[in-house]
């Protein structure tokens, strides 16, 4: 059978919580606040192959909370999948698993967030949903800035 004649494969294998912290530094005082805490949340995406075909796509989301400049609440989670890919054209395979494998996985990760942080004491945070297109093309842009910037800083040792 000809590369021509495969037909392409995608489909979901595992979704798992791989990674779950929470961490209270300053309860229990920290419930007596009347101030509403302020809220940073940091994303990053991962995937890397772990056999021929079969990929792993992470999302990693922490949420720290603060009240004043005393940390509430921070909650790191890593939600994974396990995905089959195969017979996709390699330009298109990078896009799948930067922007179609975390559209699966996130929001398995933003339910795991949301509950961990109730049954913390506190009132949930729900993440917001993400563009993972735009985030995609904003990681490649910063991947290519770099690449561009890099040999200048070499011609100039």
């Amino acid at each position: 059978m000809s590369e021509e004649n495969l037909q392409p494969v995608f489909q979901i294998q595992r979704v798992y919580l791989k990674d779950l912290s929470l961490e209270q530094p300053n309860s229990p005082a920290i419930f007596l606040e009347q101030e509403a805490p302020t809220i940073e949340v940091a994303l990053d995406v991962g995937a890397e192959p772990l056999a021929d075909g079969i990929f792993e796509s992470t999302v990693t989301i922490t949420v720290t909370a603060k009240v004043k400049d005393k940390v509430a609440f921070l909650v790191e989670g890593k939600q994974a999948g396990i995905f089959e890919a195969r017979n996709i054209p390699e330009d298109q395979l990078d896009p799948l698993l930067g922007i179609g494998c975390p559209n699966i996985v996130y929001p398995y990760l933003r339910s795991n967030i949301a509950d961990v942080i109730t049954r913390a004491g506190f009132p949930p945070v729900h993440l917001a949903e993400i563009n993972f297109e735009v985030f995609y093309q904003q990681r490649q842009q910063a991947i290519a800035e770099a690449a561009a910037a890099a040999p200048a800083a070499d011609a100039t040792h």
